[in-house]
This record gives structure tokens, C-alpha cells and sequence, in this order.
């Protein structure tokens, strides 16, 4: 019913990854912003920032801090089988954060038979022109996991470990532009199987240290931060087929997530002390246990019905966080799936929902359709009413250091919208040797008090949370691939307006266009010598200019935009042996590093006037990949 882009490990391997932004940046519709000073990213799809996209890990939202989504630099890359991209709004199924899709990162998972599994990972590249061999400057990955399973069970265990060195770039002394990260990724899991039934767990554990290096004062001291993140992540489901018309699944998971600032000052002598300023040393602990239940009937030939139950308990504590707040929710969904003969299906959605703070609407409802008009040609289509409640950190999260003064709003209204769209799919050519499909896509959101990071009115100098009055996306969207013996091609487009109304009344600010529009255009060419074992491959993107009307006193409005860019990625993979692959390539070939940009709004926390970090410039690197299976 829905349209779904997938990500392959094929594709995953061959990107050289250490990290899941390497591998959408080069996604149509996908677009990452930096903040160099946390060392985080968010993401943005068909217009939307990542607070309206849900993030899974094999179904299981994951938990974020603050506005950023961590958690995309925060999963084992060496463990990821595929990821799934649902474009569209999914908020009847995966509820909160799902108004302009889903992203479901699918783990390794067991194999038929018995076997063990020993594989290993060892990468280094450059950033930019800067690099020490397996530490310090550059990017450092080593991994190394294990897998035994028979019939019934299976044990694995993996552990990863990130450095990145940092970029000099045009920071002077002992700052960086783009700060160390040094990372610990530990997964374990076990998985028992029957007849009609399996169950298993998954532990996922991340210990990131993120440092910040000040220059020297007058005094000779200077003052460092170290971002200190840690992140356990229990997972247990389970799948039991209960006859061939019922089946029945159970989810259940619990996250701790904290970050703590560690401030520190050290003088000309190395002596280092801890700093005593206010709010200079910091714990912001975040908590989530979850549980999803879903039950799937299939009726007969023409009816069958999911259905299921949510419920999530968020809690938050910390000297920057008000209070100890609490948000519980709780709903209950439907999504039979009608069938009309051959060629018509549909899927009338119901989503329940009680918000322990917010008053949520008494039912929120989709319709998804799929009309087969040939052997070769299908139509999709969809509608979804939108529901988000303010999260903990929007309402109740006071964050303040030397670059960042955002305050949480409290009066903070809900976030609703109503979101279209629709897919023509074409299998123009479908033969053994020769595949070649299109599909080309449409889509159009309006939102209802928008919640996003401005200017306090109050108080200039401080950033808050407030609603927008009235947010518009829509957009086209043109995706074909090709599969021809050894080569592997894709090439896209989109074109997306974005439009922002500034209040209630917007005629008192002129006349201004509905939407400003931006265009992305991508490629990826993947070409394989089997006899040799070897393939080489091109991952390209080019991302036009992106317009935006803004205004910082509520009475001047002003256009301001980001400039475009070309990012592409050229990689080569070799085959050395039975067990030994080697990879290696150049990263963003075109040296991107800063945007310009003409916003005028240069005083808030988040402001978005002059230099956009984009990259640390062309890269390269070389990595060997062990993996020796016996069965």
C-alpha cells in the first residue's frame, strides 16, 4: 500500500559508511544541518525537519535529547541489513513524529541453518587534508562481531568503535570547526525460534564523547567542554503465528539516554580544574519504556484487518530540565484492507489516542489506496490526519553555554495537519537480464501551529519554541532505476515548495508568493566486475539553492537562501581472497564545506545568518572488511 525506497546492504557496504548520515545525503528529498557546536545533525525529508519524522530501529522509535536527531549518529553501521524510507504520513500506524514518514533502520537478523560467524571491520580516512594513522586526526573505525546460531537459537554480539579526530578548518589555536567524537557502540542479542513462534533480545549501548577545545584568554586559561553521551537501549519482540488467517506481534523496549556537559578550564601549565560557572556542569537524563501489540487477520481473499495497540511513557530530569515532567500516551489503531477484485485495493486507517497533557483528537484518520491499471502500472494514493503533542524537551528544556540560549515554552500548543499524496509506479521492463522501473510522485501538507525553534518576542537575545500559525509543503518527486547485467543505475528529482505564514493576519506583511521552491537532483551508478570481483560506484547529489521568507521584528519580511551544492561519493570494492574485501574511495568530491547564506537573522541561538557547515571537505579512505562463516 504505501511507497517504500530501500536501502540495501549491498548499497550500505559500498557507501563505506561509518555513519547513517553518509548514507541518505545523497537520498532525494533527504537533507542533513549541522550544529558544529553540539556535534549534532538533523534531518530533513520532502521539507520537513526531523521532529516530524519517525526514526525506528526495527520498529522501535528511539529516543532523542534535544532538537536534533542523535540517534541517526548513534546506531551500529556494521549491524544494519537495510533501511526502509516511507515518504508520506504514517501517524494512524506509528502515531507521534510520523507526519512526513517513517525511516526503519532493519538489523541483521538470523540466517537458515547452523552456522558461526566472525566478521571484522577496520577503515581509516582522511578529514580533508588532515590525518594521523588510527588516532587522533582522520576517522577511525573498528568493529568486530560474532554469531552462532542452529536451529533454534541464535546468540551475536558486536562491538564498534568511531574516532573522529576533528577539522581544523578556518577555527585558529586550540579550536576546531568540527569537534572530536570518540564512540562505543555495543550490541548483544539472542533469538529463540519454533515451530509457529519466535522471540527475541537485543541490547544496544552507546558511550560518545564529544569534545569542544577553547582557545587561550587574556588570563592563559582556556575553557573545554566535553558532551558526554550514554544510551542503553533493551529491546524484546516477539512473532507468533497463531493459525494462517491470525498472526500476533509484541514489542516492547526501554531507553536511558543522558548527556552531560563536563566543563573544565586549564592554564598555561596544563594544570586542569574543574570550571565553576553556572550551568557549566550538567545531566539531562531522558527515559522511554514503550510497548506496541498488533494483531493481523486475514478474513478472506477480499478483507483482512490489522490492528493494534501503542503505549509510551517519556520522563525527563536534569538541572536544565523544569521539574521532573512526564508524558504517557496511549492509543489503539485499525487498518482493514479492502480488496475490489484484481486490481483495487483500500485501507480506511482509525487511530485512537490519549495524550496524558495534551487534549488529542478523538480519532485520527487515514485512507490509503492502490489501483493496479496493468500488468505494469499501479497507482497509489493516501491521505492522513496529523497529530504531534510538544515533546519534553519543547516544553520543559532550558539549554544555555556560550552558543546557545534556548528556553523551553510551556504554553506551547499541539501540532495537527492534513497530508496527501500519491505514486504512479511503472515496471516499464521486467525481464531476467533487464529491469528498468519509474515511479513518479506527488504530495501536498499543510500544518496547524508548526512548533519550531525563533527569536523570543520577549527577549532578543534568547531562542524559544513557538507555533506557526500555518506551514505548507508539496512537491513532485521522479525516481527511475535500472538493473542491465552488471550495472546498477539510478537517477531522480524533486522539486519542493515550502511556504510559512508568519501569523493570523498575513496580508498586513504584503503580497508574497504561497511557496519558494527548491530542486534536488540525484544519481548512483554501481558497476560490477564479476570476474574479477571488483565494482566501482558513483553516488551523486545536487541540491539547489533553498529560498526561504523570513522576518526578525514581525514587520519586515525578507527572502533569504542557502546556496546549492554538488556532493558525490566514488568508491571501489575488491575481493581478496574467500574472506578478505577491500574498499576504499574519495568522499564529497566537490570540497564542499560551507554554504553561503543571506538570512539577516544573526542574533538568536539558532540563527541561521552566514556560513552553513555542510562537510569537512573531500575526504579519502581505505578500509578491509573480514567476514569467515562455517556451517
Amino acid at each position: 500500500m504505501y511507497q517504500v525506497r530501500t536501502i540495501d546492504s549491498e548499497r550500505i557496504r559500498l557507501r563505506g559508511a561509518t555513519n547513517l548520515q553518509t548514507i541518505l545525503n545523497t537520498e532525494l528529498g533527504i537533507r542533513f544541518s549541522n550544529d558544529l557546536t553540539l556535534g549534532t545533525s538533523d534531518i530533513q525529508l520532502m521539507g520537513i525537519t526531523g521532529r516530524g519524522i519517525k526514526i525506528l530501529l526495527d520498529g522501535i522509535p528511539l529516543t532523542d535529547r534535544g532538537d536534533s536527531r542523535e540517534s541517526l549518529g548513534q546506531v551500529d553501521i556494521n549491524t544494519i541489513e537495510k533501511i526502509e524510507i516511507v515518504e508520506g504520513p504514517m501517524s494512524v500506524i506509528y502515531g507521534t513524529d510520523a507526519l512526513a514518514g517513517v525511516i526503519n533502520i532493519i538489523t541483521k537478523k538470523a540466517q537458515d541453518g547452523s552456522s558461526i560467524t566472525v566478521n571484522a571491520r577496520l577503515q581509516e580516512e582522511t578529514a580533508g587534508d588532515e590525518y594521523n594513522a588510527l588516532t587522533k586526526k582522520g576517522t577511525h573505525n573498528q568493529g568486530v562481531g560474532v554469531t552462532w546460531q542452529n536451529a533454534y537459537l541464535q546468540l551475536s554480539g558486536n562491538v564498534t568503535r568511531n574516532n573522529f579526530g576533528g577539522w581544523q578548518g578556518a577555527s585558529t589555536g586550540r579550536a576546531q570547526a568540527w569537534k572530536p567524537k570518540d564512540q562505543m557502540l555495543y550490541t548483544a542479542g539472542t533469538r529463540f525460534t519454533g515451530k509457529q513462534w519466535n522471540v527475541w533480545y537485543r541490547f544496544n549501548g552507546t558511550d560518545e564523547t564529544i569534545t569542544s577545545l577553547g582557545n587561550l584568554n587574556l588570563l592563559k586559561e582556556a575553557g573545554d567542554q566535553e558532551y558526554i553521551s550514554k544510551r542503553w537501549l533493551h529491546q524484546v519482540q516477539s512473532e507468533w503465528k497463531v493459525n494462517e488467517k491470525l498472526s500476533l506481534t509484541a514489542v516492547g523496549s526501554y531507553t536511558d539516554y543522558s548527556r552531560r556537559t563536563l566543563s573544565t578550564k586549564i592554564d598555561s601549565t596544563g594544570r586542569r580544574t574543574l570550571s565553576l560557572e553556572p550551568g557549566s556542569q550538567d545531566k539531562s537524563i531522558f527515559t522511554t519504556a514503550f510497548f506496541r501489540g498488533t494483531a493481523f487477520y486475514k478474513a478472506g481473499d477480499h478483507l483482512s484487518v490489522l490492528a493494534g495497540i501503542d503505549f509510551s511513557n517519556n520522563n525527563a530530569s536534569g538541572a536544565r530540565v523544569n521539574g521532573t515532567p512526564t508524558i504517557n500516551e496511549y492509543a489503539l489503531f485499525v487498518a482493514p484492507e479492502i480488496r475490489f477484485g484484481q486490481f483495487f485495493k483500500l485501507t480506511p486507517g482509525l487511530r485512537f489516542l490519549k495524550n496524558s497533557i495534551y487534549d488529542a483528537p478523538p480519532v485520527i484518520p487515514s485512507l490509503n489506496g492502490k489501483l493496479i491499471l496493468s500488468k505494469s502500472l499501479d497507482f497509489r494514493f493516501g491521505y492522513a490526519r496529523g497529530f504531534r503533542s510538544p515533546a519534553l524537551r519543547e516544553l520543559y528544556f532550558d539549554f544555555h553555554d556560550a552558543s546557545h540560549s534556548i528556553n523551553g515554552n510551556v504554553n506551547l500548543k499541539a501540532e495537527y495537519s492534513n497530508s496527501f499524496n500519491s505514486f504512479l509506479v511503472w515496471q516499464a521492463v521486467s525481464r531476467e537480464e533487464l529491469r528498468i522501473n519509474s515511479t513518479l510522485g506527488g504530495f501536498y501538507n499543510v500544518f496547524h501551529d508548526l512548533i519550531d525553534t525563533a527569536i523570543d518576542p520577549n527577549d532578543r537575545t534568547q531562542t524559544t519554541y513557538l507555533n506557526i500559525h500555518l506551514f505548507k509543503t508539496t512537491g513532485f518527486s521522479f525516481d527511475n532505476k535500472l538493473f542491465w547485467k552488471n550495472l546498477q543505475a539510478t537517477v531522480g528529482a524533486t522539486y519542493i515548495g515550502r511556504y510559512n505564514e508568519f501569523s493570523a493576519s498575513p496580508q498586513d506583511f504584503g503580497s508574497l508568493p504561497e511557496f519558494v521552491w527548491s530542486t534536488e537532483i540525484n544519481a548512483n551508478l554501481l558497476y560490477t566486475f564479476k570476474k574479477a570481483g571488483a565494482s566501482i560506484n558513483l553516488f551523486y547529489k545536487f541540491s539547489g539553492k533553498r529560498p526561504i521568507y523570513e522576518t526578525a521584528d514581525q514587520v519586515n519580511i525578507h527572502l533569504a537562501e542557502t546556496e546549492g551544492f554538488h556532493m558525490a561519493d566514488l568508491t571501489f570494492s575488491k575481493t581478496l581472497g574467500q574472506y578478505v574485501n577491500l574498499l576504499g574511495g574519495i568522499k564529497n568530491l566537490f570540497d564542499v564545506t560551507n554554504l553561503q547564506n543571506t538570512s539577516t537573522d544573526t542574533g538568536g541561538a539558532h540563527s541561521t545568518g552566514g556560513a552553513v557547515p555542510m562537510s569537512f571537505g573531500r575526504s579519502y579512505f581505505l578500509g578491509l572488511v573480514f567476514q569467515w562463516t562455517k556451517h
